[in-house]
């Protein structure tokens, strides 16, 4: 039992989702100031609705995977599960995702939440056999679990606010997959992909991938400048974020070998950051209407 758990959530790419249910968290927060149980059940449901297009592309990756190195040890590939079996799984995540959707949200949640899964395998996913740039018109994905906690919520679509919000994580989508080029870039390669290594080298794609991170520290300065309300989160923020700036520069710009393990953490902890301190501004500025009232 416990092997066929460990082989569900390698399907459900969980430590992908727990990030996108905290993002869509994130957006039903900032337009209620609350956390009740709504909102812990749209996170759910968009949890399982990731999960399910986690094991679809499992499923629709599987003869690549076996490719290369990094994922050749994946459940299908290494024989742990069936194709058929991680396309059962797959509909199984999808199904009971769009069940809680349905019963605790309105019902724009749960079409953003299929919209988003669309994007992904069935736009994304193919596109990334036809061209090394798939990840720019793919990062989109990455703007919708915001949106989808707005609407959950019962927020327009068109305010500025989550606009903002949803801008800084489609940005942020890019670099993000290029340091992950830098870093297996060449297993791509081995795998018939097209990919920017073989566009660019080494020393191009890493001024090409700064370039992307100075646009995500551009967007997340708005976001903090336009934002935010609490004072001190965006004193803290800032700071993390001008270390980001400053240890980035420092490492691209030095002679010695661009570490990107380390930056790539630096950045992901930028989105983790910008996530809990958009959620605690939130509660924070109506716990302090309600204080004033």
């Amino acid at each position: 039992m416990k092997s066929r758990f460990k082989i569900i959530a390698e399907l459900g790419k969980v430590r992908i989702s727990l990030p996108v249910s905290l993002s869509a968290l994130t957006g039903y927060v900032m337009f209620t100031g609350d956390l009740h149980a709504q909102a812990w059940l749209l996170a759910l449901g968009v949890f399982f609705m990731s999960c399910s297009s986690g094991a679809l592309n499992h499923w629709q990756e599987s003869e690549i995977d076996a490719k290369m190195p990094r994922t050749k040890n994946r459940p299908i590939p290494s024989g742990k599960i069936s194709r058929n079996g991680a396309l059962a799984v797959a509909v199984g995540f999808a199904a009971v995702g769009s069940l809680i959707l349905i019963l605790s949200n309105p019902v724009m949640a749960l079409i953003l939440s299929w919209v988003t899964l669309f994007s992904y395998n069935l736009v994304y996913t193919p596109l990334k056999k036809v061209t090394a740039f798939a990840v720019i018109p793919g990062s989109i994905v990455g703007a919708f679990p915001p949106l989808i906690g707005w609407a959950g919520a019962g927020g327009n679509l068109a305010s500025e606010i989550i606009l903002i919000v949803a801008s800084f994580f489609f940005i942020g989508q890019i670099p993000h997959f290029w340091l992950l080029l830098l870093m297996f870039g060449g297993q791509y390669k081995l795998a018939g992909l097209p990919s920017l290594n073989q566009i660019f080298n080494d020393g191009q794609l890493k001024r090409i991938t700064y370039t992307w991170i100075l646009t995500t520290i551009a967007a997340a300065l708005i976001v903090i400048f336009f934002v935010f309300s609490n004072s001190i989160l965006m004193f803290v923020l800032l700071f993390y974020t001008f270390y980001l700036l400053f240890s980035l520069s420092v490492a691209v710009f030095s002679q010695k070998e661009f570490a990107v393990r380390p930056a790539f953490l630096k950045l992901n902890l930028l989105y983790l950051l910008m996530m809990f301190f958009l959620i605690a501004d939130a509660l924070l500025r109506v716990s302090n209407v309600e204080a004033n009232i």
